[in-house]
């Protein structure tokens, strides 16, 4: 163990016995010794302590948590601060990518609406627990926006064409949003998991701000791990919007749709830039290891789910083309792969 992660480990064990009054038996990493996160064996009972480079985040997301666990149960219960160290509960290791990951079918639609519920009621909660607590603001510069509008340099590496009539000016314009909703931020399967109770509970409230609110549902089924279609998951959604004040719902849903494509734009990026470094990953340590999504079969799923959100809106529509030669791109590398592995194995 190198000196700063033994001096981390020391920091960690003092705050949970000075806070809590207990003694720590044991500590473990289960997301790698690289994550700021550790699970905090006590006697009767383990407990999640986060210990984050940014003293600023850490404050934000105690102060996030403190006030949302005594509203919904879809967060991890605040159980105290100090400095820079945060003790929250275990929501248990039982993460959402991984029990979608093995669900049939009609498990994972049961696994997708509890996923989207839970979000809105966090959302909701929100509204009155964070009344007086100052969350930033996100997404608020041209700049950042004309980012993610020129993510689609992606799909044009998948065309001989340029991607055509895309008016990035008017993208930029419509992707713009006031904050008016708290987002988690960040909403991948990956960072929710199902506790002892059945209870859904979404972690990592670190990059939390405010926004548009359609955000926390693009990073659900903009995750290239997570299974259930775009397709479907609007149409659960679209059946659950009425019960929450998210305005007209037409128009979050073209929003939703609209924000999606590009979201997943800049996934394939990631993905795109992660496999140049490291190299292709099996899917099942992708999903053991909440690893960026680098396999061909994920990305090909995600360009799928671009086609059906870009056919949301009128300004995305002319992508679709892209994404499904993209979609064949990288389907075609998947079975090259497969191809590869039975030759191995043969």
């Amino acid at each position: 163990m190198s000196e700063r992660r033994s001096s981390s480990k020391k920091r960690i064990i003092q705050v949970v016995e000075d806070l809590l009054g207990e003694t720590v038996r044991s500590i473990d990493t289960p997301g790698g010794s690289a994550r700021a996160s550790c699970r905090v064996i006590l006697k009767d009972r383990t407990i999640i302590a986060t210990k984050r480079p940014n003293f600023r985040r850490t404050h934000l997301e105690a102060a996030v948590l403190k006030a949302l666990s005594a509203r919904t149960r879809h967060v991890p219960t605040f159980l105290g601060l100090q400095d820079d160290v945060l003790l929250q509960s275990d929501v248990g290791g039982r993460r959402l990518s991984q029990l979608a990951w093995t669900a049939d079918k009609e498990g994972q639609r049961v696994l997708a609406r509890d996923a989207l519920a839970s979000i809105l009621e966090i959302q909701s909660a929100a509204r009155i627990a964070l009344a007086d607590v100052p969350v930033p603001p996100l997404g608020q510069s041209r700049d950042w926006v004309a980012a993610m509008v020129g993510a689609t340099r992606n799909l044009e590496e998948h065309d001989r064409e340029r991607v055509p009539m895309l008016n990035h000016d008017a993208a930029i314009d419509a992707l713009r949003a006031a904050p008016v909703q708290f987002l988690k931020w960040d909403c991948r399967s990956g960072n929710a998991a199902r506790d002892m109770r059945g209870r859904l509970c979404w972690f990592d409230f670190e990059y939390c701000g405010m926004r548009h609110g359609a955000e926390d549902i693009a990073w659900l089924i903009g995750d290239e791990s997570w299974p259930v279609p775009a397709t479907e998951m609007f149409t659960l959604l679209e059946s659950m919007l009425p019960d929450h004040d998210v305005g007209d719902v037409d128009d979050y849903l073209s929003y939703l749709g609209l924000y999606t494509t590009f979201h997943i734009l800049q996934r394939l990026d990631l993905i795109q830039r992660e496999t140049e470094k490291r190299g292709y990953r099996s899917r099942a340590k992708i999903i053991e290891r909440d690893d960026v999504g680098r396999h061909p079969d994920f990305a090909a799923a995600l360009c799928r789910n671009g086609m059906a959100c870009a056919e949301l809106h009128p300004l995305t529509a002319p992508l679709r083309r892209g994404f499904k030669r993209a979609a064949a791109r990288y389907a075609a590398e998947a079975e090259k792969l497969a191809r590869a592995g039975r030759r191995r194995s043969a």
